[in-house]
């Protein structure tokens, strides 16, 4: 499992693309924990705040992220409860941004959809 994230790591950070512009879109997460295994994949929203602030809610879980040039940190909660803290390389390829938990070998992927207008 391990040469897996690794693998992921390599091919994720080849080529960095820009983030989208900051807003509140809805996406997609997958999450996978092996190349020969499909992802498990489910809606999700994103939400993208200047100064490298990103929010992923999928459900009651809430992915909060710092982005950096190269790397992110992760911080996920469940309710008032931490239940996961990482840090990560990443890209953003295609709308996609992908990023791997090398300690648990799983694999993310957050593909963007269409832009959330703001409630009038």
């Amino acid at each position: 499992m391990r040469r897996f994230a690794v693998a992921s790591l390599l091919v994720a950070t080849s080529a960095f693309g820009a983030p989208p512009a900051p807003g509140r879109y809805e996406a997609t997460l997958c999450v996978t924990t092996a190349p020969a295994v499909v992802p498990s994949c489910g809606v999700a929203r994103l939400e993208l705040r200047a100064g490298g602030r990103a929010q992923i809610r999928v459900a009651d879980i809430v992915y909060r992220l710092r982005l950096r040039a190269t790397d992110l940190d992760v911080a996920a909660t469940q309710g008032s409860m931490q239940i996961d803290e990482f840090s990560s390389p990443y890209d953003w390829r295609d709308g996609t941004l992908a990023f791997v938990d090398t300690d648990r070998s799983v694999r993310y992927e957050v593909r963007l959809g269409a832009k959330v207008r703001a409630p009038r």
